[in-house]
C-alpha cells in the first residue's frame, strides 16, 4: 500500500519528453491499467486509440491546438510521441466518469513505470468536428463515441519533476 501511495503522491504532469517512443511493453501495461479502471455498471463505456504516428500526432495536436482560447503557435501535447485517446459511448450515462477513471488509472501506471504523463483536455472538440469524425472513420471506429481527453506520455526530459503544490488546508470535511 505504501508503494502505490507513493507513486498517488510523487505523480506530476509532464509537459517535457525526449525524443524517443516508449516501449510498446510499456504502452500495453498502461493501456492495462487503463482498461481494468472501474467504469459505471460494468458498461466499459471507453474506447482507447493508442497513437505512436508522428504525422497523426502531429494532425490531432494541431486539430486540438485549433481549439485554444488563442492561437500561440505551441504543440498542446508538449512533443509526446505517444498519445492514447480516450474516447467514451455516450449513452451510457457515467462516459464522462468512466473515461476520467481510465484516464487517471492511466497516468498512474505511467508514473509507475517512469513514464511522463499528462492529461490534455479538448478531445470533446476535437471529435464532435468533422474533422475528428473523419478521423475516427480512419481508424474504423464507428458508432457515436465523444472525446473524453488525452494521455500524452513518454519519457520526462528533465531530470526532476515538478514540485507538489501543498494541498489546501480544507479539502477533507468529516462527517461522523
Amino acid at each position: 500500500m505504501e508503494s502505490t501511495l507513493n507513486d498517488l503522491k510523487s505523480r506530476r504532469s509532464i509537459r517535457n519528453f525526449q525524443d524517443r517512443q516508449i516501449s510498446d511493453e510499456e504502452l500495453q501495461k498502461i493501456l492495462e491499467a487503463g482498461i481494468y479502471a472501474p467504469t459505471g455498471m460494468g458498461m466499459q463505456s471507453p474506447k482507447l486509440v493508442a497513437i505512436q504516428n508522428k504525422e497523426v500526432i502531429k494532425k490531432l495536436s494541431a486539430l486540438n491546438a485549433g481549439f485554444l482560447s488563442g492561437p500561440d503557435g505551441r504543440d498542446p501535447f508538449y512533443g509526446a510521441p505517444c498519445i492514447i485517446v480516450v474516447l467514451a459511448d455516450p449513452s451510457v450515462l457515467t462516459h464522462v466518469e468512466d473515461g476520467s477513471l481510465v484516464l487517471g488509472n492511466m497516468l498512474n501506471a505511467a508514473h509507475a513505470l517512469g513514464i511522463g504523463s499528462c492529461w490534455i483536455h479538448r478531445a470533446c472538440e476535437e471529435f464532435a468536428s468533422e474533422e475528428g469524425k473523419a478521423l475516427l472513420k480512419s481508424w474504423d471506429i464507428t458508432g457515436d463515441y465523444v472525446g473524453i481527453g488525452h494521455c500524452i506520455l513518454g519519457y520526462p526530459a528533465d531530470e526532476q519533476p515538478p514540485e507538489a503544490k501543498p494541498r489546501k488546508d480544507d479539502y477533507i470535511t468529516y462527517v461522523k
